[in-house]
């Protein structure tokens, strides 16, 4: 069994790490763990625009700078899966698959997944053509003809982002609207190869029988009834996220899956706390992430100031 620690965090994205080093400043001892990879879903955002003194940076630098910074202040920091968390009196029994930890304060910060199609063949396909995130898989399809689902900020951001490599991109929404940032609408109208394709209702996929690879894909125009195909090699997937909760149900109360907090980031259990996009809240950017970090850290350590 490893020392006591202050506050154990659990996830390290913007808000967890937020959180991290706002506990650390405030000369705390921190445990962050961390199961899949340093900066969460904004790791794989090509470009971050919209944070103050930053015109952009990848999402992938934003976060490993974000890390870096921790690490220069001592971070205790494990890249383990957590398997459940328990409160035993005054402290909070952490179990890993790798190790039990204690700690007088939780801070929940685990962010979101991307959410699946759920058609025939998407869980065969993944690392054969279909993807979720541009950045860590675009590259495979330089010169070669991709589509991207959805019609939000990160949709079209992966689909500007693969116009530089790939031969046509083809931007397939259920609607004729864009979800997204004007600037991101504008730039994607401006590009030469990306093709938009609204009322687009994806139906099958199919893979060569070959290489097994990604061959083409079926849709549905919800204007006119008609199915239509596109000879496409890669198929993105950008339709959204959603939580994944469920072990920390006998601390928090849940929403539609999203953890419910009162201003001071606080659950329903004392000494636990939630941030960023896995909490129950209308605005999910870095910069909100960041800022609900340091208020759990503001009031955890409060808290731990309480216990004494």
């Amino acid at each position: 069994m490893d020392d006591i620690f202050d506050v154990v965090v659990i996830g390290a994205g913007p808000a967890g790490m937020s959180a991290s080093l706002n506990m650390l400043r405030y000369g705390k001892k921190v445990l962050l763990l961390e199961k899949e990879n340093i900066g969460g879903q904004i790791a794989s955002a090509p470009n971050v625009e919209n944070l103050p003194s930053l015109k952009s940076i990848s999402g992938m630098d934003f976060s490993n700078n974000f890390f870096s910074q921790l690490l220069s202040l001592n971070i205790c920091f494990k890249f383990e899966n957590v398997l459940s968390v328990k409160k035993e009196e005054k402290k909070f029994l952490v179990t890993t698959n790798a190790a039990k930890y204690f700690g007088k304060a939780i801070i929940i910060a685990v962010g979101v997944k991307a959410k699946k199609i759920d058609i025939d063949n998407e869980k065969q396909l993944v690392g054969h053509g279909i993807s979720y995130c541009a950045i860590c898989d675009g590259i495979f399809f330089k010169n070669k003809d991709v589509c991207v689902i959805g019609d939000g900020n990160t949709a079209l951001q992966y689909a500007l982002f693969l116009s530089s490599y790939c031969k046509n991109v083809f931007l397939c929404t259920l609607t004729d609207k864009l979800f997204a940032d004007d600037i991101l609408v504008n730039r994607i109208k401006n590009k030469s190869n990306i093709f938009l394709k609204n009322y687009f209702l994806i139906k099958e996929v199919f893979s060569d029988a070959e290489t097994k690879f990604l061959k083409k894909i079926d849709f549905v125009n919800l204007l006119n009834k008609k199915q239509e195909t596109i000879n496409a090699q890669g198929l993105f997937i950008a339709i959204g996220q959603a939580p994944k909760n469920e072990i920390f149900e006998n601390l928090v109360s849940l929403e539609n899956g999203f953890i419910d907090v009162d201003k001071t980031m606080q659950t329903k259990t004392q000494g636990v706390f939630a941030v960023g996009d896995c909490i129950n809240k209308q605005v999910r950017q870095v910069s909100t992430a960041v800022s609900d970090g340091s208020i759990a850290a503001f009031f955890a350590n409060k808290y731990l100031e309480n216990l004494g």
